[in-house]
């Protein structure tokens, strides 16, 4: 069972991922070879602040103040961590 990652993890994509727009769609997309996953709503803001120099509490403040109604704190944080998981971030 994996933890809630800390606040002073700083995420970043994984190596071998590409961040395209899909204009289509209208969404994000996290592009790796052999796999791509659709950022859907607000996710690819999200991914968009992981570029390695924002720790997770820098990300969730930035959102909260962007999306002061959004409950940031709780689901930013296992958002991010599921990312981890399937090999997105790191």
């Amino acid at each position: 069972m994996s933890t809630a990652p800390g606040t002073d993890w700083r995420p970043t994509p994984a190596p071998s991922i590409v961040r395209r727009h899909d204009p289509v769609r209208g969404d994000d997309l996290l592009l790796r070879p052999e796999r791509v996953g659709v950022l859907t709503g607000s996710a690819g803001v999200v991914v968009e602040l992981c570029d390695g120099t924002r720790t997770v509490g820098d990300i969730v403040g930035e959102l909260a103040g962007r999306f002061p109604a959004a409950l940031v704190a709780t689901e930013v944080p296992a958002f991010l961590e599921r990312l981890r998981e399937e090999g997105w971030l790191r």
